[in-house]
């Protein structure tokens, strides 16, 4: 048989591969530009106050209140500390009222300590916070006896290293005990100090150096009483009584209503 050879069949070439087509480059859209909001009123941009006119402000507080006076009931410093202790975010009236059943038998760090924290808790529990300001005031009151022989101490930094007393605690100390010429800001003074751009700041120390520095050495004693009671009574956070206020004429702000 004769021998039959096959062919092998021919390869196929390989089509060529088609090249990309290059994109196109996209139209670059260019972002609206955003409507910015109008511009808060900065306290800080206003005119400033003359020194003159900051004179004029506590001179008529003087004249309204010549002896003004905190209305945190206490009989000594170490009561004075432990109501302004107790009084962070609390009113003063609530304090008030807790704290003259107890001050009746506990008005030294020592009958404070004879107390004790369960029992004091039973006199304050109307107050927030209640269960640490209990904590901290029998704590303060051992600090006082073990490092300043019972007595409340004369300096800022040492009023603050006690339990629960901080910058402004030690200034109200400072202020109405031992009569130093001491700036307290709590939320009335520092929205006053802002509101009325006195002394405008981010922060209560702010506020605080702020007014030292504008308020005449002659008003500091009483300052931060007559500022507390103006921001209690008239420069009400909702609603600002403008048409009673004694500084409405100076003060610098824009929504005021006279």
């Amino acid at each position: 048989m004769a021998k039959i050879t096959r062919k092998p069949a021919p390869h196929k070439a390989a089509a060529p591969k088609k090249k990309a087509k290059p994109a196109k480059p996209k139209p670059s859209v260019k972002p609206s530009p955003k409507k910015s909001a109008p511009a808060k009123t900065s306290l800080k941009a206003t005119k400033p106050w003359t020194p003159a006119e900051v004179r004029e402000v506590f001179r008529r507080f003087q004249q309204a209140n010549p002896e003004p006076r905190g209305e945190l009931e206490h009989v000594n410093p170490f009561t004075l500390l432990v109501a302004v202790v107790l009084s962070a975010q609390a009113t003063d009236a609530g304090v008030n009222k807790a704290t003259r059943a107890l001050f009746e038998i506990a008005d030294t760090p020592q009958k404070m300590l004879d107390l004790g924290e369960e029992r004091l808790r039973d006199y304050i529990k109307t107050i927030g916070l209640y269960r640490t300001k209990a904590k901290n005031v029998i704590a303060l009151s051992a600090k006082l006896l073990s490092d300043f022989g019972g007595a409340v101490p004369r300096t800022r930094a040492e009023i603050e290293s006690l339990p629960g007393a901080g910058r402004k605690t030690a200034n109200v100390v400072l202020n109405m005990a031992f009569g130093e010429h001491t700036m307290a800001v709590d939320t009335h003074v520092f929205r006053v100090g802002n509101r009325t751009g006195l002394a405008p700041g981010k922060t209560p120390l702010e506020v605080e150096l702020g007014l030292e520095k504008v308020i005449p050495a002659e008003f500091m004693l009483h300052a931060h009483h007559w500022l507390i009671l103006h921001g209690r009574y008239t420069c009400l956070a909702r609603k600002p009584r403008c048409e009673v206020c004694l500084i409405n004429d100076l003060c610098r702000w824009p929504e005021k209503t006279v």
